[in-house]
């Protein structure tokens, strides 16, 4: 009687075998993936390829499955024609600023120079007002001497006066004969030198024709 020992089959402990490591490679894989998603600047795209991140949509792990998220597009950059535009909007505001307050510098200066100048003008008008007065009360002194000599002169006889007429200087003679009265001065003139007396009126003539106003 022969014993027959039962051998194993071998096709079933091999796939057996195969699907255990299998497994395994593919924990080991899922576990290599995530620390690449766990590390910055990489990203583990559709389960296998790894890329930048940079490069690669951000993804998120569900149940241990790597699920690729919506990109956002990034910012559009500025164009070099909108570069210079704003750069160029920027200098002219700074040159408009700086505009505006030499502007102001120069309203301050003109301010401070129109108060200047109104000061000044206050002094001068001042000072004319006071030269006026000064004006007029010489001429009130100067009418009171020449008022006081024609009095003597009107008070005196005429021909005594116009002896003393005779010798006067003529500017002197014609201020005296302004000031007297035509009935008094009258006198005087016709016992004067006939030269003298002639010459005197035509003098007097002529300045009262001067002082007398224009129509």
């Amino acid at each position: 009687m022969t014993l027959r020992v039962a051998m194993p089959r071998l096709l079933p402990m091999t796939i057996v075998a195969m699907v255990a490591l299998l497994g395994v490679k593919s924990m080991l894989l899922v576990r290599a993936v995530l620390a690449e998603v766990a590390r910055p600047g990489v990203l583990a795209v559709a389960g296998s390829a790894v890329v930048p991140a940079a490069q690669a949509a951000p993804v998120s792990a569900r149940n241990g499955v790597p699920v690729v998220l919506p990109s956002v597009p990034p910012k559009p950059a500025l164009a070099v024609s909108e570069k210079k535009l704003l750069l160029d909007l920027r200098a002219r505001r700074a040159a408009l600023d700086a505009r505006a307050r030499a502007l102001d510098e120069r309203a301050a200066v003109l301010g401070a120079t129109e108060q200047k100048l109104k000061t000044r003008l206050a002094q001068m008008m001042a000072l004319q007002k006071k030269l006026e007065v000064l004006s007029a009360a010489r001429q009130q002194r100067r009418d009171a001497r020449w008022t006081g000599l024609v009095k003597v002169y009107e008070a005196m006889q005429p021909s005594d006066a116009a002896k003393i007429f005779d010798g006067l200087d003529m500017k002197v003679l014609l201020q005296v004969l302004a000031r007297m009265n035509e009935r008094k001065a009258a006198p005087v003139l016709a016992a004067m030198q006939p030269a003298k007396a002639r010459e005197a009126t035509d003098e007097l003539a002529a300045m009262r024709g001067a002082a007398a106003p224009h129509g």
